[in-house]
């Protein structure tokens, strides 16, 4: 009996187009997960402020990394789910699901269920746990099952922030990039989320940036709090790739607006490594398996600008695990 995989990511546009961008914005910032005000104000703000104003910008930096084959979220992701069914076998049919735009959700359990597969594992593609990404998936995924009684069961595998096969596939990325460029240091940088939803994940109300050293170890008080799985993962990344403590650092990118967001900020932290003499940085996004705007785009162009402005020699983005054969590896047995 075949057995069903759902790989679930976030989203892309559809074309470089700005109704394209325009619309995929919508989708994804009317999830009331993603902007957590009250609908009318969301409504408000994303179809009379950012839809209009922003896509015709964002749509503009996703031409600066399209390439001919397409979005390279949905090339990568297109990419892991041939590989991973190659190395699955016969017996387990693959298919990939956005959140956001297409390939959809929706359409991947409709494929799933037409081939008639007796069980669904359905992995988010988020190594953190985050209620705007992991839960708002788990929330769309719930919602469709629900309407599609005639659906096999699906079990929703967990977040793999620290797990060691995905800790050694991004090193085995990592480690001949390092080699080659020569760093002097490594940033690990991640995408940002405003601070209140930290603290939102902390059941005692006490724990979350509460201090310094709040995300110095996973705790039942941090369990479920993005930024200690963020600091989680540097840690181990930093252990296998047998980095001494002052060669790197960590970074949240992304903001938006203007209320806090988790910090140290990532762009805020180049003057600094500039200032102790780095000049070859190295930067890896563990918080994204596949290369994507933000990987390619706000690191691989805009932070390396930055970079060169601030007296810096070069700086390396060094890639996702994307379809990598230990990534691969990875998942299979997570599967299986």
């Amino acid at each position: 009996m075949t057995q069903g995989v759902l790989l679930i990511n976030l989203g892309t546009p559809r074309s470089t187009e700005t109704s394209d961008v325009r619309r995929y914005l919508r989708e994804f910032l009317s999830d009331p997960r993603v902007i957590d005000t009250g609908p009318l104000a969301r409504w408000l703000l994303v179809n009379l402020v950012i839809a209009p104003f922003r896509a015709p910008k964002t749509a503009a930096l996703y031409r600066n990394i399209w390439s001919e084959t397409g979005s390279p979220l949905l090339v990568n992701g297109l990419a892991l789910r041939t590989a991973l069914a190659a190395k699955l076998g016969s017996d387990w049919r693959v298919e990939l699901g956005m959140r956001y735009g297409e390939p959809s959700l929706a359409q991947a359990l409709d494929r799933l269920a037409a081939a008639r597969v007796s069980r669904i594992v359905a992995l988010p593609l988020f190594p953190q746990w985050a209620a705007s990404s992991s839960g708002s998936a788990e929330a769309r995924l719930a919602e469709l099952a629900a309407a599609r009684p005639g659906l096999p069961p699906i079990e929703t595998l967990p977040e793999f922030y620290d797990a060691p096969g995905f800790v050694e596939a991004v090193a085995e990325v990592t480690r001949p990039r390092l080699v080659a460029f020569r760093a002097d240091h490594v940033l690990f940088s991640y995408h940002g989320l405003p601070e209140r939803h930290m603290r939102a994940s902390d059941p005692t109300g006490a724990h979350c940036l509460a201090s310094p050293s709040c995300c110095d170890a996973v705790v039942e008080a941090n369990a479920h709090c993005y930024r200690a799985q963020c600091h989680a993962t540097t840690r181990a990344l930093a252990a296998a790739l047998e980095l001494p403590p002052d060669a790197w650092s960590i970074g949240f990118q992304s903001r938006l607006g203007r209320e806090p967001w988790i910090k140290p900020y990532t762009d805020l932290l180049l003057p600094d490594l500039a200032k102790a003499g780095v000049k070859r940085l190295a930067v890896l996004c563990p918080s994204f398996v596949a290369d994507c705007l933000e990987t390619l785009e706000e690191v691989g162009i805009r932070l390396s600008q930055q970079w060169r402005g601030l007296g810096g020699d070069a700086l390396e983005l060094v890639p996702c695990v994307n379809a990598h054969p230990g990534f691969v590896r990875f998942l299979a047995g997570r599967v299986r």
